[in-house]
């Protein structure tokens, strides 16, 4: 018999309507397998044991047990959330020592969404602190291993959540991507995860880095789980001025496409000539040749200024996390540092609150914007984005959809990170411009064994074009399988 940890999403949740699972059963499951897994991965901050046990009690009782009820998109169904999203009565992090207790009165948009679906909310995963990262060990409290290979890093930022969903803790997770936070952590551990348009997902509660970058969404086993999540989170809230008014579409529909007959999918020169390592090229380059098989017309297309990505993509996000960590003063918000004077209050505060990558970020956002530098540094790098942001329309003007490595190299070693051009090359454009990326698991690689992933670009509000995709890609490929010794 098949362990229930194992199933994907779409068949937990079949069986829960079905009755043949209660969401009682389906949670122990869950718990079990962080019980089991985390001495290893470290994938958890916060396990919400008292509240999900009170949740799944509640979903088996009264008019919330219902048929109808049953029929809620993920009802019953055991999911992680990034730290860095507000939980109501339930500690809410950002991974720092500055929100160590913070405990949020009020629930953020997207997880509300998730409660109003049914979903029970088993842990808090770990991260870069604030999102400051791309290993996921930057975080104040523990670092997270990659379920593949402890001695190796998830990615980041949204490492917690990806090594959560491939160590088969929970069906699901939410992350953030500021400038590649789902996508790059997904393909290091060989799960799905979608980087939505700006203003398709609010980040109403969600503690923010980058205001104008960053965007929640979802990691899974595969793509159809993906879309049932994204189907959930997805759409307007008048509460966040980003929020798009714009139409959703049927992305559990658009998960059922088996073939790319018809379309025309570009390759970015510039970003399959960068430094890759030769096993993830020849993934790469394998799921290309898959797409071709399955119909699709493949061309060479150009972004002439991704050269300028990395460096635009550093200096604007620094710039925002100055001014949106700027509250955290010792006095207003977060950690307090008492002192006999204004001026030390607020630097011992923050220097004990925030971690050295953090105020690494800080200065450099607070040198940006400062009166000689501004116009150097921040206006030029906001022209960077425009010019980058047209040249992804231009693409996608020939093509339906952008297909592109999404990391340069398997998952590394702790300790031995590549350099921050060469980790946020391949996704940090994507951001710059605030278009939708799906990453999909390709393979694995022929001299590490580690996950490969490949990203999937489509223009704004276009989730559904690359999550059919994606789906007709992932049903030809040969699946990686799971991590094994945990």
């Amino acid at each position: 018999m098949t362990a229930l940890h194992t199933l994907s999403l779409i068949a937990i949740r079949d069986m829960l309507v079905k009755g043949e699972l209660s969401p009682t059963q389906a949670l122990e499951v869950s718990l079990a397998r962080i019980a089991k897994t985390e001495p290893k991965i470290r994938a958890c901050l916060t396990v919400c044991e008292k509240e999900a046990r009170g949740e799944a009690s509640r979903l088996e009782s009264g008019p919330n047990a219902s048929p109808d009820a049953r029929r809620q998109p993920l009802w019953g169904v055991p999911v992680t959330v990034k730290d860095i999203l507000c939980t109501k009565g339930v500690r809410t992090t950002a991974a720092s020592r500055m929100l160590e207790n913070f405990v949020p009165p009020y629930d953020a948009f997207v997880v509300r969404r998730l409660k109003e679906a049914g979903a029970i909310i088993v842990a808090k995963t770990n991260l870069d602190e604030f999102a400051m990262g791309a290993s996921t060990e930057y975080s104040a409290f523990t670092a997270t291993a990659n379920p593949w290979d402890s001695s190796r890093v998830p990615g980041g930022s949204s490492g917690g959540a990806a090594a959560s969903v491939a160590a088969q803790q929970a069906y699901g997770a939410l992350g953030s991507d500021s400038g590649g936070s789902i996508r790059q952590p997904a393909a290091l551990c060989g799960c799905v995860g979608l980087k939505p348009t700006y203003g398709r997902v609010s980040r109403y509660g969600a503690i923010a880095c980058a205001s104008s970058f960053d965007q929640v969404g979802p990691l899974a086993r595969s793509v159809a789980d993906c879309a049932q999540m994204f189907a959930v989170i997805a759409g307007h809230d008048p509460q966040d001025a980003t929020s798009a008014d714009y139409p959703v579409d049927n992305y559990v529909a658009a998960a059922a496409r088996r073939d790319l007959r018809g379309l025309t999918l570009g390759l970015p020169t510039q970003y399959w000539s960068a430094e890759l390592a030769p096993e993830v090229l020849l993934a790469c380059r394998a799921a290309v040749e898959q797409a071709r098989a399955l119909g699709a017309t493949i061309v060479d297309v150009s972004l002439p200024h991704s050269s300028y990505g990395v460096a635009a993509y550093h200096i604007l996000s620094s710039a925002e996390a100055g001014s949106n960590l700027a509250r955290f003063d010792g006095l207003r918000y977060g950690l307090r540092v008492d002192a006999p004077d204004l001026n030390t209050t607020y630097t011992a505060s923050r220097s004990c609150g925030f971690g050295e990558e953090v105020q690494r970020r800080l200065l450099l956002g607070t040198y940006v914007l400062s009166s000689g530098h501004y116009d150097a540094c921040y206006t030029k790098a906001a022209k960077v984005r425009r010019l980058i942001r047209q040249d992804f329309q231009v693409a996608l003007e020939q093509c339906d959809a952008l297909l592109a490595p999404a990391s340069p190299v398997t998952a590394w070693k702790f300790g031995d990170s590549p350099a921050p051009h060469t980790i946020d090359a391949l996704t940090s454009g994507l951001n710059l411009a605030g278009l939708p990326g799906l990453l999909l698991p390709v393979g694995l690689g022929a001299d590490s064994g580690l996950p490969v992933g490949m990203q999937i670009f489509g223009r704004a509000f276009a989730e559904a074009g690359i999550i059919g995709i994606g789906a007709a890609l992932e049903a030809v490929l040969p699946s990686i399988g799971s991590p094994t010794g945990l």
